[in-house]
């Protein structure tokens, strides 16, 4: 006889986004044991960098600079613990996720609850083409842009232009942007999480000069920040800007199908999606977030069709780079050049 309590699973191949999430939820228990592991092997190599780059000004310089620039990948992992921490994905206790969380904050300039909220609000609106504006790439249609007037064009392809992006946006967004609570200004607890820890930055930056003077700023603190900061806005782009990606009408957009078909499989190097926490099995992460970061490749291990899926090389990731708006009706991202054969054919 048939169970009629479990009924058999869907192959693979019928499976959505609510299905996925289910089956994958097998692999959220976190493990405390793994998790301070993955810290001390962060937070230690960082530590040693930096300390090397600062014992490395008194003889050069440009070694000084070298040295902290290979710290940087350090700071973008110890920033990828703090986003698992964010959704109580690192340790198994609450408390220890947003207390770590709120300490990571200071090292990668990032408020932590500010960016926690704003990063739920990520998660719950990606893909949803009515509920653009925080916490992701400003993305406009192909008919949104066609009605703005010549220099609203022109602002939108500044704004999307490489040189922006991933030039001056990375530093600009944490050195300056994340001082504020911005998108929450009305809010107490996001103030006091912004105030907080510039206090805390302010503070240990005023120690570094005190014993060192400014070149530990200048030249360990500032280059290392800033290279992690475009690193990781480079990785937050290809995660959700490819030409095949999700984006919906809010009255037919569902949460997992845009989870699952808006995020990408960024197939990288073992040593740099070891650097990078596995943040590029983005499709996975979105589906269950709850997932931590070093339970992700399990899944694709399990499961062969979700390593198929969504596979971005980076060859393929430099490409998208020129992708900007969306066709509704090719549900497809396009090139401006492609957009405008679009709009002169319309």
């Amino acid at each position: 006889m048939l169970d009629q309590t479990h009924p058999a699973p869907l192959p693979p191949e019928t499976r959505a986004g609510r299905e996925w999430a289910q089956l994958l939820a097998k692999y959220r228990e976190p493990s405390s044991p793994r998790a301070a592991f993955e810290l001390c092997v962060t937070v230690g190599p960082f530590l040693a960098l930096w300390g090397l780059a600062w014992w490395a000004l008194s003889l050069s310089y440009v070694l000084s600079v070298v040295v902290a620039l290979c710290a940087a990948p350090f700071l973008l992992r110890l920033f990828a613990i703090q986003h698992d921490c964010g959704h109580g994905a690192f340790f198994k206790s609450r408390s220890m996720n947003d207390w770590l969380g709120r300490a990571l904050g200071v090292v990668t300039l990032t408020p932590y609850d500010v960016w926690r909220h704003s990063h739920s609000i990520h998660h719950s609106s990606s893909g949803n083409l009515g509920r653009r504006g925080i916490g992701d790439i400003n993305t406009l249609t192909v008919a949104e842009y066609a009605a703005l007037t010549p220099f609203q064009r022109l602002k939108y392809r500044l704004y999307r232009n490489p040189l922006v992006l991933f030039g001056l946006g990375p530093g600009y967004i944490f050195l300056l942007e994340n001082r504020l609570p911005l998108g929450f200004m009305g809010k107490a607890r996001y103030w006091v999480s912004a105030m907080a820890t510039n206090a805390v930055l302010v503070a240990v930056l005023g120690l570094v000069a005190w014993f060192g003077g400014l070149m530990p700023i200048l030249l360990i603190f500032l280059p290392s920040t800033v290279l992690a900061a475009t690193a990781g806005m480079w990785l937050f782009y290809v995660q959700h800007q490819f030409e095949t990606t999700h984006w919906e009408a809010e009255e037919n957009w569902q949460l997992h199908d845009a989870a699952l078909e808006g995020s990408s499989h960024y197939v990288l190097p073992g040593w740099l999606q070891w650097l990078s926490a596995n943040i590029g099995i983005h499709h996975v992460h979105h589906v269950n977030s709850r997932i931590p970061f070093y339970r992700l490749p399990e899944a694709l291990r399990d499961h062969a069709q979700l390593a198929q899926m969504n596979r971005m090389t980076i060859r393929e990731s430099l490409a998208n780079a020129r992708l900007h708006l969306w066709d509704e009706k090719a549900r497809r991202l396009l090139s401006f050049a492609e957009a405008r054969a679009v709009i002169e054919a319309a």
